[in-house]
Formats: C-alpha cells, structure tokens, sequence
C-alpha cells in the first residue's frame, strides 16, 4: 500500500502486506542514512524478537544509498511500514516514526544497530514497573578500540536519573537501547525538528524536566555498532556536539540554579577537552607548534599536573609524544580526526 504523509507531502508510504491491521502494544522506529550496509542485520534482530506484539516503522530520511538501501531491505518489505522523506536529519526522521506509530510504547533503534533477542521482552518488562522510559546498557563493536567495553562501563549511568544527573553525565542514555510511552515523549516535546546535533539528549532533559521518571537496566540487550560514520563521529565533532546541545539546553529550557551552574561547568571543562582533542590531531599530523598551542590553551582552561605534563611534552619532546600515544595510548586517539586547519581554533 502507498499513500502521502499529509503533515509532509513529499513523502512516500509504503505498508508492507503482513503489517497487522490493529493497533500493536509497540511500534519500533528506525532511521536510516547512509546503512545500507547494515540495516538488513538491524532488521533480522528485529524480527528475532521473542515479544512479536509491534510494528517496524523504517524512515528513509532522504539518503543517497537509496537504491542499495532498497535492495538491502528487500526481503523485510512486507513486514515493514517504509517511509521516504527528503532528508531532515535523525531528530525529524524520528518524530516522522513517532507521528505514524500507532502503539502506545515506542522503541528506538538506529539502522546500523543489532538488538538481542530478548532485548523487547525484557524492556517491556522493566518499563511496566512504573517507569515512562527506560534504556538499557551494549556491548559495543566495530572499531577494534571499542570491543573492550560496554556502554556504560564508557559512560556509565549511577543513581537516579533527572535532569542533574543527565546534565552532569551521571546518567548516560543510549537511544538504541530506549523504550517509552509515545504520550511522554509527546508530553515533552518530542525530538527537535531541526538539523540539531544531540537532538536525542535534549529531549531526555526536557523528558527529566516535564516528570516522566526514567529507569536503565545495567544489563547489554543490544549490540552498538561504533564507526566514525557514526552519529557520534571523530573525537573533535563529539565535542563539539556535546557544546553544541548544552548550549542550546541552557538558551531553551527552563533550568533551575543547580542545573545552570553544572550546564556551565560541564561547558568548562568541553572547551578544555576540544583543546585537548585538537591537541591530539595537530600531534598526529606533525604540526607540533599548533599541537603545543591546543595543549597549553587546554591547561590555562583547566590547570592540572597531567596536562602540564603533555604540554611540556609537546614544546620540548613532541615526537616522543607522539609515539607514545601512538603505541600506549592507541584507544586515545582511535578516534582522533586526521585531517584540521592549519591553525588552532574552535
């Protein structure tokens, strides 16, 4: 069946023969640029559920794999509502997903991601005790430095989780690994619909904000694919993305005082870290002086006897440093972009 989203006429549905007729318990949205490569494992962990009350909602957020995109999903077509949109970014795709689910529980998945079997079942379980999200931990692979951890051993969740403790990073949300009721989401907003980086930790904060109460599982239920096409992408653009939403935290949401003084020094103590990563890609790329600089600026930022260490490192001995990042440190700059202007900046 093909049919127009009236909210957005240049959008493509496409229903799938065995998508059921009723309202399922869950509806599973996945967004898709640029996975053509792996969005047919995403799918095949979908249908190896052991919950099977859902429907697999897939927003073709006008990617340019397009044509292998199709063919990849091919054998999963009947089974799927297929959406095509002229490409928005992840956030609106989502709210498209969200806006045609017809469960009252949505689960999110990213199409380069892979949930474990009983990663449904459990999750519905935990959310029924009286929970309006939750997420669980991954085991992580991919790039060789990520298969050491899990999610949460890299960024770990303790405590309750408000709007503190996801602004302060006590509490970190894996949105491949969340379920919650569409009326929370609803509630708070949903994602933002523009082209916004982090769209998904806004929107938790703003969840945290409005009272939905929020629980995790310390147990890995999905499997996190870690490549720099990622979301996330290279160290300096994870920085970067992490000033970028607090930002726009502090500017569109209605903090109290305790949340505004650690928005501004989480704010802080980025600027000293994108120094640093800045530091790390000059060191790579042999442009001592600018990998001295980055360090230096780093150190007057947040002074401490490690960075004064590196600096001294990278005035006097940079080469050294450089090998020894590159063979006791290989996890540090695993992610490090190898390529940046030829001076510093932010």
């Amino acid at each position: 069946m093909r049919s127009s989203d009236q909210n957005n006429p240049e959008s493509k549905i496409f229903v799938g023969r065995n998508v059921f007729s009723w309202a399922p318990k869950v509806s599973i949205v996945i967004p898709a640029y640029n996975v053509a490569d792996f969005i047919a494992e995403t799918l095949k962990s979908v249908a190896e559920q052991k919950f099977r009350d859902y429907e697999v909602i897939v927003i073709n957020d006008g990617s340019p794999d397009t044509p292998a995109f199709e063919r990849a999903i091919g054998a999963f077509r009947e089974d799927i509502v297929y959406i095509k949109q002229p490409s928005l970014g992840a956030g609106a795709a989502r709210n498209t997903g969200i806006r045609h689910a017809r469960g009252e529980i949505i689960a999110f998945l990213d199409g380069d991601d892979i949930w474990m079997p009983d990663f449904l079942a459990s999750q519905m379980i935990f959310l029924g005790r009286g929970y309006d999200m939750v997420y669980c931990d991954a085991l992580q692979f991919g790039m060789r430095s990520a298969t050491r951890k899990t999610f949460m051993e890299g960024a770990p969740s303790n405590g309750e989780v408000t709007a503190l403790s996801l602004l302060d990073y006590s509490c970190n949300v894996i949105t491949s690994g969340t379920i919650a009721y569409k009326s929370a989401l609803e509630r708070a907003g949903l994602f933002e619909p523009e082209r916004n980086k982090a769209h998904d930790f806004h929107l938790w904060v703003r969840m945290a904000k409005s009272g939905a109460r929020i629980g995790y599982q310390r147990i890995p239920l999905l499997k996190y694919r870690v490549h720099l096409q990622s979301l996330s992408g290279d160290s300096v653009s994870r920085v970067k993305r992490e000033i970028d939403v607090l930002g726009r935290v502090k500017r569109s949401i209605d903090l109290d005082k305790s949340e505004l003084a650690v928005v501004d020094g989480m704010l802080t103590r980025l600027q000293c870290d994108l120094r640093i990563e800045y530091g790390k890609a000059y060191l790579l790329n042999e442009d001592f002086r600018n990998a001295y600089l980055s360090f230096a600026e780093a150190n007057s930022i947040r002074p401490s006897m490690k960075l004064r260490t590196i600096t001294w490192l990278a005035r006097l001995a940079p080469r050294w440093l450089l090998n020894h990042y590159r063979t006791r440190r290989p996890d540090e700059i695993a992610f490090v972009p190898r390529s940046l202007p030829m001076s510093n900046g932010d």
